[in-house]
């Protein structure tokens, strides 16, 4: 039996991972603004960048002596199915980016880019995973943590828009050589994109439709602050809007469809509301069919109109894209290393490949063994949460994940620190409490699973 000051100890030490993880969820909607901010006023801007990857090798380390000293907690951790495909798929990227690198495809400073951001939301969901079983902290407090700053994010994106001039944020360091201050549809200054403070539209409106899914879930559930999450619902909605991320708006479609399945279970208002959404989107089609002459509706829809400037059009650029990089990931089956591809591989001396898809990417990365073994580790992360889904978190993260994949589908939404690191974190969280047997066997009914609290929390 442990002493008093083990204990003591073992809850101090938890409830300080905890805080520093609500830390990370506050400030990741800010990185790109104070990131970019700090490294045009001091140098060393990738220094900067690295503050949550720092921050999460501590809360592992912090994890590791919290599991070193808990039998119950080890115990769980040696018979988690989902621990044990995080390790093998992590040790499998790291491999894949030794060879990689070893012979020459992959430089090393792509090689640490590439295995960083493919690993660091596993790794935090892990993190997450350990920490709210031991602390209620992250439980009780994802929700404030989550909508306080996006409220700030989409006040001052709606300033952007509206009030601010297009070059506001070249005073905080955006340039050519850091983040672009603004970006414009079909290079037409009369549509230009929303980004707040994140990099881009692109991850702006990937990362507006998780707090809309989010508040609107909330306001389902709470009538005691429905007016407030319903009001930054629809400020959320209306700057998703301006960022003209058509990705972002279907994902919303997506996400809200699997939400209200998950949340409505009364059989007739679900039907209803299915018909009115299958409606709707018949209208419009036909609205956006008819308009299809407008040059509003010819540059938010397509991004283009017969005015043209642009050499290649988007859609054009997307295809070629998308093409180009399936064609390479069939050729090298076995990937040529983390870093070839996606994001990191700007960093590469052979240049970059960005597919416009996630998993394009993954595959191009670490082959389609590794691509197997991370849809294995997303297909257990959605099954703990649908055997979870009685509960609101659950169910708003399977809706989420509905959503993002349909934005990865046209993007490489998690490689996005912001958004990969809420969404995983918060499964993590989701995930901690124990279910029991009988959820398990209810997972392919309708009935709702009845979930028991863990018991060794603060």
């Amino acid at each position: 039996m442990k002493s008093k000051n083990v204990q003591n100890t073992e809850s101090r030490l938890a409830r300080t991972l905890a805080l520093l993880v609500l830390c990370i969820f506050a400030l990741l909607p800010f990185h790109t603004f104070f990131t970019t901010w700090l490294g045009a006023n001091f140098g060393y801007i990738d220094g900067f960048r690295i503050w949550k990857e720092i921050l999460i090798v501590g809360l592992l380390l912090g994890c590791i002596l919290l599991i070193a000293r808990d039998q119950k907690l080890q115990q769980r951790a040696k018979r988690s199915l989902l621990l044990q495909i995080v390790l093998l798929y992590g040790l499998f990227t790291l491999l894949r980016a030794g060879y990689g690198y070893a012979s020459g495809s992959v430089n090393l400073e792509a090689t640490i880019y590439g295995v960083g951001i493919n690993l660091r939301y596993p790794l935090f969901m892990v993190i997450t995973w350990i920490v709210a079983q031991k602390s209620s902290l992250l439980e009780h407090y994802w929700l404030p943590v989550l909508v306080g700053p996006a409220t700030i994010v989409i006040l001052y994106g709606l300033l952007q828009q509206f009030v601010l001039d297009k070059n506001f944020l070249t005073h905080f360091g955006y340039g050519t050589s850091t983040v672009v201050p603004y970006q414009a549809v079909d290079l037409k200054p009369d549509y230009i994109r929303a980004q707040s403070t994140l990099r881009g539209p692109n991850p702006l409106g990937a990362y507006l439709v998780s707090i809309i899914t989010i508040c609107i879930a909330a306001a389902y559930t709470d009538k005691l602050r429905r007016i407030m999450y319903v009001v930054v619902s629809i400020a959320a909605g209306t700057l998703l809007v301006f960022t003209y991320s058509r990705s972002a708006w279907i994902g919303l479609v997506a996400s809200l469809l699997v939400l209200s399945v998950l949340l409505i279970h009364n059989p007739k208002t679900r039907r209803k509301l299915l018909l009115g959404v299958a409606v709707g989107i018949v209208l419009l089609g036909a609205g956006v069919l008819l308009g299809r002459n407008n040059d509003t509706v010819q540059n938010a829809i397509f991004h283009t109109d017969e005015t043209s400037q642009s050499g290649q059009s988007s859609n054009a650029a997307r295809t070629d894209a998308l093409a180009n990089n399936l064609k390479d990931a069939w050729q090298h089956p076995l990937g040529m290393g983390p870093g070839s591809a996606g994001p990191a591989s700007f960093r590469n001396d052979s240049g970059a490949k960005i597919a416009e898809n996630y998993f394009i990417q993954i595959a191009q990365e670490v082959g389609f063994i590794g691509l197997g073994l991370y849809l294995l580790l997303s297909l257990v992360v959605l099954r703990e949460l649908w055997i979870r889904r009685g509960h609101s978190m659950p169910a708003v993260l399977l809706a989420l994940f509905a959503g993002i994949t349909v934005i990865n589908m046209v993007s490489h939404a998690w490689a996005d620190d912001t958004l990969s690191l809420i969404w995983w974190g918060l499964a993590g969280i989701a995930i901690s409490v124990p279910v029991q047997k009988s959820a398990i066997l209810n997972a392919n009914t309708h009935e709702k699973p009845k979930v028991k609290k863990a018991q060794s929390r603060d």
